[in-house]
């Protein structure tokens, strides 16, 4: 009895905990469980922090038009998305991915890769509840240094821009930003460094799509 209350105590404080970091990465540079488990396991890590207002205006953009054209209407969690991604699969359709960049930022903060019925029952009222106490900006901004960008172990913009163009993500130009935005969430499989068709096609797309997004806020220069 008292180490099934052992356990219970230990999954709670791992339920628990997540809430009780969040308000705290208001500041600082955060890393994702992905970049802890590779540094554990021996595997390469590589990531310098940027702050949002220091990258190209067109990166951001053309990750929201990739990832989350929503992001600054709802509140965590796409639910018209997800609607659509469920009919879809009611009619037979592949089930299209509808994480939204919070849900994103949710995972890669807390929980683990891959899909899972759990983590997605975990991700959602955590997604809510990081839309809740951080600002759109600092989402977007932590989404940006801590999503994985690269083939081996590059981590975030300005690492990622590093490898793929040779300079920093401030300067990335309108094309080289949405073939950034291209890559996700497959960066082992799809190369901005080399892209293939498809990249190239996709960030086309993209490129058209960051002229529209809607906006967030007004005191950062990308929005």
């Amino acid at each position: 009895m008292r180490v099934l209350k052992t356990l219970a105590l230990i999954l709670l404080g791992a339920l628990v905990i997540p809430y009780v970091l969040t308000p705290f990465y208001r500041t600082g540079h955060p890393v994702s469980t992905l970049m802890v488990w590779r540094h554990l396991s021996g595997a390469p890590v590589s990531r310098h922090w940027i702050d949002l207002n220091a990258m190209s205006p067109y990166l951001p953009r053309s990750v929201v038009a990739a990832e989350d054209a929503h992001f600054c209407k709802h509140h965590g969690v796409d639910l018209g998305a997800l609607r659509e991604a469920m009919r879809d699969a009611e009619d037979g359709e592949r089930m299209r991915g509808a994480s939204t960049i919070t849900q994103q930022v949710a995972k890669n903060l807390f929980l683990w890769q891959g899909p899972s019925v759990i983590r997605k029952a975990l991700e959602f009222p955590l997604a809510l509840w990081i839309d809740m106490v951080l600002p759109k900006q600092r989402i977007l901004e932590i989404y940006l240094n801590i999503a994985e960008l690269g083939p081996s172990g590059q981590f975030g913009a300005e690492t990622a821009s590093a490898f793929a163009f040779g300079h920093s993500a401030a300067m990335l130009s309108p094309r080289e930003a949405a073939l950034l935005a291209s890559i996700l969430p497959n960066p082992r499989l799809r190369s901005a460094r080399t892209p293939g068709p498809g990249v190239r096609r996709l960030a086309g797309t993209y490129m058209a799509r960051a002229q529209v997004v809607s906006t967030c806020w007004r005191d950062n220069r990308a929005f």
